[in-house]
């Protein structure tokens, strides 16, 4: 799939994300050559910036992510494609302007505009794009990136979706879930579907329970006035981890064209059993990080956190046990989990398979073996891991458990940032990493009812040490040998 030149159009181009991800992804893109000859990039922002500034900023943003990979040659290149246009989204001159810039010859007809603000601004910014034909397709494509939240649940996703598709037709948005662009999660995919041996077990014949475990040892920084809105559920759970918990259990997709993959996620979703109301606290559980310790410091707890009310009952953690109602995984139940100022910064996905017969080992010292573990490190550590039980050396019959690791980057070989993988597809106009409207909305339908009665639940919300792995909710697992699994190594789960 060849991407064809274009004129990416960043709102909310001084701001945060822009900053850490998205100039630093493009210019790395430019340095190993695959943004097509031609392609310009136009940033807005209310700073009242003029071209030399903005340059110097870009420089800035670039350089702190690129350290002593900085290449001065390169940055003179991806310089010359750079525009900044000075403007309030709010107001119409904004957009007229934008569209008097963008007839230049020199920027070409297809456009992706990149909304890297407030989702409450996504409608209004859409209207004014809309309004001045900068969305008419006459002379070449044009393409909106949306960044999460799609909504803030079922009826404001709904509402938003119906605002925008006055605008844009389906094939025109790009929701963006930068978890999707991972290196790691792609490698799922190709471990399931490239793996023939891994097929005929990977159902609820031979895998007794799957965990997903996304944890972070930073607690909400200066977000407190949109973490406080939103909470654990909303900001992981509902996004990231319901689309990792579809790549690892859906069907095998009839090709790796973008509608095929997301049909198979999209059954996933919809096969998911409802959780009703007075079901919720067998089904999800939350807690509030408190004092502690992250890496031998003290932190805060979350109530002493900037722009935190005194009494609020957000959460920092929430889990929930999910059951998957279709002929593979019908009864494997599937625990998800994030929180933040846990014990250690991780994304896992660890499938754990049911214990064989012991029968057969009855007249000897062996007398429980660890159960066989198939352990998938998104992040920091990529790598994946199958925990196999093996015989010890010596006269006795004594089993340990060994780990059997397939390196998914050598070397050699560096990271991509997920955003680099994604700006590219926008560009190709490859959609099979982003998320089609029925996803978001199936998504909202599982987590809705929980967080409905938490809503109405405001007199307590436990609490967890900063630096630990969470609070007690052993409530959730089915089985009382089932546990949490925070760890990639054998000795310790």
């Amino acid at each position: 799939m060849n991407a064809e030149p274009c004129t990416y159009v960043i709102f909310g181009a001084t701001g945060n994300l822009s900053r850490i991800k998205l100039m630093p992804a493009l210019y790395h893109l430019d340095a190993a050559n695959r943004l097509p000859e031609g392609t310009r990039i136009v940033g807005i922002g209310r700073r009242p910036w003029d071209q030399k500034k903005w340059l110097s900023e870009v420089r800035d943003m670039i350089e702190q992510k690129s350290g002593n990979d900085f290449d001065e040659t390169i940055f003179q290149r991806f310089s010359d494609r750079l525009q900044y246009h000075q403007g309030d989204i709010e107001q119409p001159p904004c957009y007229t302007e934008l569209a008097e810039l963008l007839n230049d010859k020199k920027f070409p007809k297809n456009i992706a505009f990149y909304l890297s603000v407030s989702p409450s601004e996504f409608g209004n910014v859409m209207e004014m794009l809309s309004d001045n034909q900068l969305f008419d397709e006459e002379d070449g494509w044009r393409r909106v990136i949306i960044e999460k939240p799609f909504g803030y649940d079922l009826d404001s996703a709904q509402a938003l979706q119906k605002r925008i598709s006055h605008y844009l037709t389906e094939e025109q948005i790009y929701r963006i879930d930068h978890y999707l662009g991972k290196g790691m999660v792609q490698n799922v995919l190709v471990f399931r579907f490239a793996n023939i041996m891994l097929e005929p077990i990977w159902n609820r014949n031979y895998i007794d329970h799957i965990q997903i475990t996304h944890s972070e040892e930073i607690g909400i920084d200066s977000r407190g006035d949109y973490y406080n809105g939103a909470g654990a559920m909303r900001d992981m759970l509902q996004s990231h981890l319901l689309q990792l918990l579809t790549l690892v259990t859906m069907e095998p997709p009839a090709s790796m064209a973008a509608e095929s993959l997301r049909d198979e996620k999209v059954k996933v979703l919809k096969s998911i059993r409802p959780i009703a109301k007075e079901a919720v606290h067998g089904h999800a559980f939350r807690g509030q990080y408190a004092q502690g310790h992250i890496k031998g410091e003290k932190v805060n707890s979350y109530l002493q956190e900037e722009d935190i009310p005194a009494n609020s009952v957000t959460e920092t953690y929430a889990s929930m046990k999910l059951y998957i109602d279709n002929w593979r995984w019908r009864g494997v139940p599937m625990y998800l989990r994030t929180g933040k100022r846990m014990a250690k910064a991780q994304s896992t996905i660890s499938i754990c398979f049911r214990h064989p017969p012991l029968q057969f080992f009855r007249d000897t010292d062996v007398q429980c073996m660890n159960q066989n573990w198939i352990l998938l490190g998104i992040q920091p550590e990529e790598c994946i891991r199958i925990e196999m039980t093996v015989k010890e050396p010596g006269l006795e019959m004594s089993t340990r458990t060994s780990s059997l690791d397939a390196s998914f980057r050598n070397d050699d070989e560096k990271a991509i940032d997920a955003y680099e993988d994604l700006l590219l597809d926008v560009l190709k106009g490859d959609r099979s990493l982003f998320l089609r409207f029925d996803e978001v909305e199936y998504a909202w339908r599982i987590v809705d009812p929980i967080l409905q009665t938490w809503a109405i639940e405001r007199d307590y919300i436990a609490t967890y040490p900063s630096g630990s792995w969470g609070p007690e909710d052993s409530r959730l697992f089915d089985k009382s040998a089932q546990s949490w699994r925070s760890s990639l190594t054998p000795e310790c789960k």
